[in-house]
């Protein structure tokens, strides 16, 4: 049976992980990481929430060691992680205190695992419905991370901080796996506000790359946050606007680049933002275009299907023209809600919005929930209806304290929906 090694060009002093200031290389997390395998209790899966990466990683290689498979839930919420374990009751749970001690010590030689082996399920954001589960092999993941690290990295790795939890296949490609399969040092925390950023920033030497959302680095430009140096900005999880992009490249001289990606798929695709629209597809990655856009790959175990509206533009590179359920359709005229809501973003005072689509029986609307406190919702809609056809002006336009965000800088729809005192149908 096919193995590959738990990191890929193995060299024990090679830094893996930043932690409180210290570093900790390859050898010492190899032999942290066998320790701890021969501690797990005797189950198939291991829960694993790990808030700090370190730990996240320690204790993912841990039971990648010992032939387990890490569940790697889409919320730590309470309801999420109880739904999982009653879906698993023949699984246990990690989290940060249980890891707490690792001994010192270095490992000479790398152990490998299982290529077929089952090394994490991870679930869909349930942002439009219920987590979806997706396995993920071993060789699933390894080859993940050369691709990414083939697209993105120059000759030397690169040291990585992230805002994105480790739980999230976004979160674990671009740090843990960058880390194990390209030899890049990943920094232990998930800074949350501006200062927090700069400050993990500044605790690693060049060249850095920061791993973000849409929210987060809107946040950093309102701020003025002076980062350090970046190789690198790395944005995902949902659009980003060429004019928040603009502003973090006049803003820290580094270019901001996108991953296009699912659960199901893994990293497809990548691009600078403002170079344009077109979206360049990952070594061996293909998307047949036959009616529902589908990824095919020698390292998935099956092609996938996507749940967006693309448009081939040669043979390694599309056009992404929105999700196909973000397509809403009002008095036979058509717009996208990821369009509604950039421009809406664009109105000068407004902190952060959401429009989506709001049905009654058979028929769609438009609505929107707004964050800007120096505005009225009539100036809000004045303002939209100066950019937008008037048949998707959203109404009801509310304007709240703030959006129900997730980790991911997410929006569950349910909860927009409680926000606007409306029902699904």
């Amino acid at each position: 049976m096919p193995r590959l090694p738990l990191f890929a060009g193995f060299r024990p002093e090679a830094p893996a992980v930043w932690h409180r200031g210290a570093v900790i290389s390859q050898g010492r997390f190899v032999a942290q990481a066998q320790r701890l395998a021969q501690q797990l209790p005797a189950a198939p899966y291991a829960i694993n929430l790990c808030a700090d990466r370190y730990r996240f990683m320690l204790a993912f290689a841990a039971i990648c060691l010992r032939g387990q498979t890490n569940l790697l839930p889409s919320s730590p919420a309470t309801g999420a992680v109880e739904a999982l374990r009653a879906r698993h009751p023949d699984s246990y749970t990690l989290t940060d205190g249980m890891l707490d001690g690792q001994a010192d010590g270095s490992a000479q030689y790398c152990p490998d695992i299982a290529a077929a082996q089952v090394a994490a399920v991870l679930f869909t954001s349930g942002s439009t419905g219920t987590p979806q589960a997706h396995a993920k092999s071993w060789r699933t993941l390894s080859v993940i991370a050369l691709h990414l690290s083939q697209r993105l990295l120059d000759e030397r790795p690169a040291h990585i901080v992230a805002t994105v939890p480790p739980q999230h296949m976004y979160g674990l490609e671009t740090t843990v796996l960058m880390a194990l399969g390209a030899g890049c040092t990943v920094h232990s925390a998930r800074p949350l506000f501006p200062q927090d950023v700069v400050q993990a920033l500044a605790e690693v030497p060049a060249p850095r790359v920061l791993v973000t959302t849409p929210v987060h680095l809107r946040a950093l430009v309102e701020s003025a946050a002076a980062l350090p140096p970046l190789q690198f900005i790395l944005s995902a999880t949902a659009p980003l606007s060429a004019g928040l992009a603009s502003a973090c490249e006049a803003a820290w001289n580094a270019p901001v680049l996108e991953i296009y990606g699912c659960t199901e798929a893994g990293s497809t695709a990548t691009r600078r933002t403002l170079d344009g629209p077109r979206w360049h597809l990952l070594p061996e990655m293909r998307i047949a275009h036959d009616g529902v856009p589908t990824v095919h790959a020698a390292h998935l175990p099956e092609p996938v299907p996507l749940q967006d509206v693309l448009e081939a533009d040669g043979p390694e590179h599309f056009r992404l023209l929105g999700r196909s359920a973000d397509l809403l359709k009002v008095a036979g005229k058509r717009a996208s809600l990821g369009d509604l809501t950039q421009r809406l973003l664009s109105i000068p005072g407004v902190q952060d919005a959401v429009i989506f689509k709001v049905t009654e029986g058979e028929a769609a609307r438009p609505a929107a929930l707004v964050v800007a406190p120096t505005l009225s919702e009539a100036q809000i809609l004045q303002a939209l209806a100066r950019q937008v056809d008037a048949a998707f002006l959203p109404r009801p336009l509310r304007k709240v304290a703030q959006l129900p965000r997730n980790e991911l800088g997410k929006l569950p729809r349910q909860q927009l929906l409680a926000l606007l005192g409306a029902s699904d149908g």
